[in-house]
């Protein structure tokens, strides 16, 4: 979209607000809003000033001073504002120099291309994320020094069958048996259709909806792949659009990875090709029609794999999902058709949907991230050739121990993947698409914000293990 498109559908529309968004470096939509009359053509040229300083891990109060250029190409209606708001995603450029900030996760996602562009190897990138979710009817918590809890509830969950609650009429969900019910077991179709009307309206074309394994409001919502930027984009959209619509109706959504004991983790799949002149390059001969360039590929995804979880898997939650017997893929592996394996390559018909995709990851943290850091994974494979091995094409969840052991294993914990992070970084900074600079302080505020408190805290578990001791 232009911005003179962006300014006529202001005015055809009545528009007046523009809420101007950004993504923080851990995954958090953060906006301004700004009168529609306010925003003309110098905007999109020149950007707006903002305060930085407040934003996490990013600027010190001596320099707070940022700008945000608008990118009309995101621009859509908030369908959820009382009062008419159009929303805009920006870049966040320093000021004096007018380059790309580079604590933005957004810049970063811009430089992955650039670098892309510069290696040869393509000219564009696809991503095809598909995030998943809960839907709770409530979800409480508290963690202080007397005592700590959280409690879900959800009219689905078969904890709730014994309830007296005046409303209790069966039809509850199985752990593990959430996939693909229909009503009245899947008590959520209409909520579901409902955001995709919303997501609709904001731009994203989709594909499906179904309730997901998981018992208590498993969801998901299939979107079309886009470039890395825009498909990054689609993510904040979505769970915007999501977070928006359920909290309409009085419930509360959640993407936390891995809020159920005893059942299956919400991740987010991300499907990934790379294209030069139009042709898909990914695309060939070789192990399930896949080309070499892809293979090399896949392999710098799983000599990396380790080290790109502090960015596909950024909380210390994610861990908990990434556990065997819950369909989390937790090796390292590539094969066709397995979903079992940690990269799989689905079953096409042709050439131009030719991919591979990376199951590990979750969405708790910056999608703009978690795609840059793929992509980057994918030049270091192809440009160094690195070979992935034999693919796996047993379950390996059935795997033998002995054979087990021969493949490598994701990580355990998030203070695992920065660890990795720290020793195996080069692959991101080339091209200085990642810098030193933003990596340490990506790792530090990860380490002093969630992996040193939460070795402070006891778990309720504890007491049931401990307290008679």
């Amino acid at each position: 979209m232009s911005v003179e498109n962006v300014l006529k559908l202001i005015k055809d529309n009545d528009v007046q607000f523009v809420s101007i968004q950004f993504g923080d470096l851990f995954g958090t939509l953060q906006n301004f809003t700004m009168p529609a009359s306010l925003l003309d053509e110098d905007a999109f040229e020149d950007g707006l000033a903002f305060d930085g300083s407040s934003i996490r891990a990013w600027k010190s109060i001596d320099k707070s001073d940022m700008q945000l250029l608008p990118d009309p190409d995101s621009a859509y209606l908030d369908p959820f504002r009382e009062h008419s708001t159009l929303n805009l995603i920006g870049n966040v450029l320093e000021p004096r120099t007018g380059q790309l900030y580079d604590r933005c996760p957004r810049s970063i996602a811009k430089k992955a291309l650039a670098h892309l562009n510069s290696t040869g190897i393509g000219d564009i990138a696809f991503f095809g994320p598909e995030p998943e979710f809960f839907i709770f009817d409530g979800l409480r918590y508290s963690s202080e020094p007397g005592g700590s809890f959280y409690e879900i509830e959800s009219v689905e969950a078969p904890w709730t069958a014994g309830q007296d609650d005046g409303f209790n009429q069966a039809n509850k969900i199985g752990f593990k048996g959430g996939y693909f019910p229909v009503s009245p077991q899947d008590t959520l179709a209409d909520l579901r259709s409902e955001i995709a009307v919303h997501m609709m309206s904001m731009g994203l074309e989709l594909e499906v909806h179904h309730h997901e394994v998981a018992t208590a409001g498993q969801c998901e919502i299939g979107f079309k792949f886009n470039t890395l930027v825009g498909a990054a984009d689609n993510v904040h959209k979505f769970k915007y659009a999501v977070k928006n619509t359920v909290y309409q109706h009085g419930k509360t959504a959640t993407f936390m990875p891995k809020p159920l004991f005893g059942d299956n983790g919400s991740g987010m799949h991300i499907h990934t090709s790379i294209w030069k002149d139009g042709k898909n390059v990914f695309a060939g001969d070789g192990y399930a029609k896949m080309s070499q360039t892809a293979l090399w590929a896949i392999g710098g995804i799983l000599k990396h794999g380790r080290s790109i979880q502090a960015f596909t898997n950024p909380s210390a939650n994610s861990y908990r999902r990434l556990v065997p017997g819950y369909e989390a893929p937790v090796n390292l592996a590539y094969s066709a058709t397995n979903r079992s394996a940690s990269v799989r390559i689905p079953h096409v018909s042709s050439d131009a949907a030719r991919r591979f995709e990376f199951r590990c990851p979750d969405s708790s943290g910056s999608p703009y991230l978690a795609f840059s850091a793929m992509l980057m994974a994918m030049l270091d494979g192809i440009q160094n050739q690195i070979d992935p091995g034999q693919a796996m094409d047993k379950n390996i969840y059935d795997l033998p121990p002995e054979e087990l052991a021969q493949i490598p294993s994701t990580c355990h914990t998030l203070e695992e993947a920065l660890d990795e992070l720290e020793a195996d970084k080069d692959w991101l900074t080339a091209g200085d698409v990642f810098t030193d600079e933003m990596l340490e302080a990506y790792v530090s505020y990860k380490r002093e914000t969630e992996v040193e408190p939460l070795k402070l805290r006891p778990n309720p578990y504890e007491f049931e293990l401990y307290s008679g001791c």
